[in-house]
């Protein structure tokens, strides 16, 4: 059996082995696939899992040995799934592998927004505390998280890690979902979008990129939002109007923004958010700790496990 990795350096740049999925059959990985290399990469494949290369309706179709698509990752928009579904293909994807990771990922923009570490850090370094008159310094105002307001829009898996941590630190947790009766932990409650707003002091994103959930967060949202909020985005760039948000961090309509996801990404030089004020912005590498990464490999390998013996898991299509 032939198998083929389009793209495998994302999620593995070198520290993971894929000996678990040589040992089903031939074997031939590649760190990236450019478009027209793609038909070339996959002739004669049985077996495909590819990351973020798209196999669209066209290459499928001059795929005609394959039987199985392992997607890596969550996702699965890079896969035309209903050509796949008419071509007989199974197409799987890699769900719930690192929602701790992805949570981390929250908690460290916040506390980068609240704590200022990098900021006190490079002033040190530049002789500022050794020209003190006094045993410490601060540049900005710090903050701490207990009892300030977490709000979540969206109570998937990472969403619930999240109301963890921020309990955990003494925060009330606001939550939104599209089920206003679903089941809270304790220290949460269910609020309604206009009153997480316009209450939380920081707000979160967890829900999926829909088109209802395109540009959620707006000019007129942002507006209702605290002038002191910290919004976080580890789920997708679409559901932040970029221009609005890089306007209000300008004008101080809220305090702070970290985010994990762009609208487009790598992104364009003249993403507005590149160049607003207050603001930090991670690679969309929350998922990526090495633990994360290699539990992403293991529920590939048991997908592709599963097929083999005719029980298919996570099957997307």
């Amino acid at each position: 059996m032939k198998l083929v990795v389009l793209d495998g350096y994302t999620l593995n740049p070198g520290d993971l082995d894929w000996q678990a999925l040589a040992a089903f059959g031939e074997l031939s990985v590649f760190e990236r696939s450019a478009p027209e290399k793609v038909l070339i990469r996959s002739q004669d494949a049985e077996i495909i899992f590819t990351n973020k290369t798209v196999l669209d309706a066209a290459t499928l179709r001059q795929l005609p040995k394959l039987k199985y698509i392992g997607v890596l990752a969550t996702g699965t928009n890079v896969v035309d799934l209903e050509t796949a579904k008419e071509l007989g293909i199974v197409v799987t994807n890699v769900p719930g592998y690192g929602p701790d990771a992805v949570a981390q990922m929250v908690f460290a923009h916040i506390l980068h927004a609240t704590q200022q570490v990098a900021l006190h850090s490079d002033a040190v370094k530049r002789g500022i505390w050794s020209e003190s008159k006094d045993f410490c310094f601060t540049l900005t105002p710090l903050q701490s998280l207990k009892g300030k307001r977490l709000g979540l829009i969206g109570f998937g898996d990472i969403g619930k890690v999240v109301a963890q941590i921020g309990l955990a630190f003494g925060m009330a947790v606001l939550v939104n979902t599209r089920n206003p009766k679903i089941k809270l932990p304790e220290g949460c409650r269910w609020a309604e979008r206009e009153v997480l707003f316009s209450q939380s002091d920081i707000i979160s994103l967890h829900c999926p990129f829909t088109p209802d959930t395109d540009k959620l967060i707006d000019a007129s949202v942002l507006e209702k939002m605290k002038s002191s909020a910290i919004l976080i985005n580890t789920a997708r760039g679409g559901l932040i109007d970029e221009a609005a948000l890089s306007a209000a961090l300008e004008l101080g309509a809220i305090a702070f923004a970290g985010v994990d996801v762009l609208s487009t990404e790598p992104p364009c030089q003249d993403n507005p958010l590149l160049r607003a004020k207050n603001i930090s912005i991670s690679p969309h590498n929350a998922w990526a700790t090495i633990e994360a990464r290699q539990n992403l490999l293991n529920i590939a390998v048991d997908n592709l496990s599963s097929f083999s013996q005719g029980q298919v898991k996570n099957r997307v299509n």
